[in-house]
């Protein structure tokens, strides 16, 4: 019998070495589009959204090499939103310091309309969903149309497993395991990453 194949270290696990170009180009297209969309919920245009996000990068790539990451003392997420806060701070602050024309109020620092809870919890949702919606888009071509409908309505968009088994003309117990067969490959994709999640919240902010 042929030996399994030695698993791949994760992205996170390859980012810290710089002389590994696809990993960083792989983190920087999945986690961009998080940042940028944060901080545009946060009332920045795309432009200062833009370069928060940047600045944001710039930081990882600089703390990345010697980032050791145990994920029974915290998670990613939360040393990532770390950085995102601290460069939302620095943003709010330059702005705040700056000449507001006559009719405008300054925004506040971010620390002041942002309780820290609301801010964590607004992260951690925004989070969970941009990882399962990118693992989506990554193993949607592996199944079949109907298997991939069976879980995403059921699982995701939260509709009656019955009305869709019905639908789509498969019994109940088909419809699970469909379901369940996406659900594992999800959390293989999202596990690659190097950053479990609870792949059942996760999937509800979906």
């Amino acid at each position: 019998m042929q030996k399994d194949m030695p698993t791949r270290p994760s992205l996170l696990l390859r980012v810290r070495d710089a002389r590994d170009e696809e990993a960083w180009s792989q983190f920087v297209g999945i986690y961009t589009p998080l940042i940028f969309g944060f901080c545009r919920g946060r009332g920045l245009n795309e432009t200062d959204a833009s370069d928060v996000a940047q600045d944001t990068l710039k930081a990882i790539a600089l703390a990345l090499p010697k980032f050791e990451y145990d994920p029974a003392r915290s998670s990613f997420r939360n040393w990532l939103f770390t950085v995102v806060r601290s460069k939302l701070n620095n943003h709010f602050t330059a702005q705040a310091r700056r000449p507001q024309p006559a009719g405008e109020t300054t925004i506040q620092h971010f620390a002041e309309v942002t309780p820290d809870s609301a801010a964590e919890d607004a992260w951690r949702r925004e989070y969970q969903s941009h990882l399962v919606r990118w693992a989506a888009d990554q193993i949607r071509r592996e199944f079949k149309e109907a298997t991939w409908d069976a879980f995403w309505r059921t699982a995701v968009l939260g509709e009656d497993a019955d009305a869709v088994a019905r639908e789509l003309g498969v019994s109940i117990n088909a419809l699970y395991i469909a379901r369940s067969r996406v659900t594992g490959r999800l959390k293989q994709k999202i596990d690659e990453l190097g950053d479990p999640l609870e792949l059942a919240e996760a999937i509800r902010h979906g």
